[in-house]
């Protein structure tokens, strides 16, 4: 006597087994097929994407080097903290040792607060507020520093390499924004304004900023030959797509990278040339009619 329900689940078996994908270019290949049907949205479809390349990523891969972290020292005074943390915008800030090579600490840009009472200044002592640091090798995979960070509820790591010397850091954001892409923040520039002003000679500028754009909003004459966009300009004179707090001057601007992933610059912070009065002027009538 036939038995057609477990035919039917011998049958489905081998459908599974057939289709399931054999390595990770067919899987792609499946959820690239399964976005084309619609399936899948193209948001999804990167997230997916980006869930797989965090498996390949090490720490080092994504990390701010170190020789680009913004820093503090143990025995800097109030005055010195508060200026660092209101120029660099970050909430977090490794703390270093007298020797200004071990990191022996995380500062919190929230507990400086303190320093806006009355009368804190004077005694704050920052070693009273360090938070302890989070070490990890720069060679460990993203996804497993992700569910450290989780699990030990920490938002920043700071990498060491093979010697015990400090290599870099990365934040949870870090590690996010390689899944679901760039996180902008008010510190980023806004979605309707590809240049905005900071303060009298810094800007932050978005990377696909047309370089004609640029030089007519900075009276500047930076080259757009070969490139089209500040991005690509940059690139091109680092010779490689530098990663985020290496900086390069072009023509008495400095342009230093605050957003970058792995395929390109999303934004920089430009500190122009000192200017004298009139095209000052130039670039604040610029910087308002943008």
């Amino acid at each position: 006597m036939s038995d057609p329900e477990g035919t039917t689940r011998a049958v489905m078996r081998r459908l599974r087994r057939f289709a399931a994908p054999k390595d990770r270019v067919q899987l792609r290949d499946m959820l690239t097929g399964a976005a084309q049907h619609g399936l899948l949205d193209a948001d999804a479809l990167s997230m997916v994407e980006g869930v797989l390349d965090v498996a390949d990523l090490q720490v080092r891969d994504i990390m701010v080097p170190h020789n680009h972290m913004i820093c503090v020292r143990a025995d800097d005074l109030a005055p010195r903290i508060l200026s660092v943390a209101v120029d660099s915008g970050h909430s977090r800030f490794p703390v270093m040792g007298a020797d200004g090579e071990k990191v022996v600490g995380i500062l919190l840009a929230k507990d400086l607060l303190r320093l806006l009472t009355v009368n804190t200044a004077a005694n704050f002592d920052l070693r009273d507020w360090m938070r302890k640091p989070l070490f990890v090798p720069e060679s460990k995979r993203v996804n497993v520093l992700l569910k450290e960070l989780r699990v030990g509820r920490n938002h920043m790591a700071i990498a060491i390499d093979e010697y015990g010397s400090v290599a870099g850091l990365v934040t949870m954001e870090d590690v996010i924004e390689q899944i679901v892409g760039e996180i902008d923040d008010e510190y980023d520039v806004e979605d309707e304004k590809n240049i905005r002003r900071e303060d009298e000679r810094q800007f932050l500028v978005r990377g696909s900023t047309r370089i004609l754009d640029f030089n007519e909003h900075f009276g500047a004459n930076l080259p757009d030959d070969a490139n089209d966009t500040v991005a690509g300009l940059v690139t091109q004179h680092f010779g490689r797509l530098p990663r985020r707090g290496e900086a390069m001057q072009l023509q008495g601007f400095e342009f230093r990278v605050t957003r970058a992933d792995r395929r390109r610059i999303e934004a920089m912070r430009v500190t122009v040339p000192a200017v004298d009065a009139a095209s000052a002027d130039v670039i604040a009538a610029s910087d308002q009619s943008g």
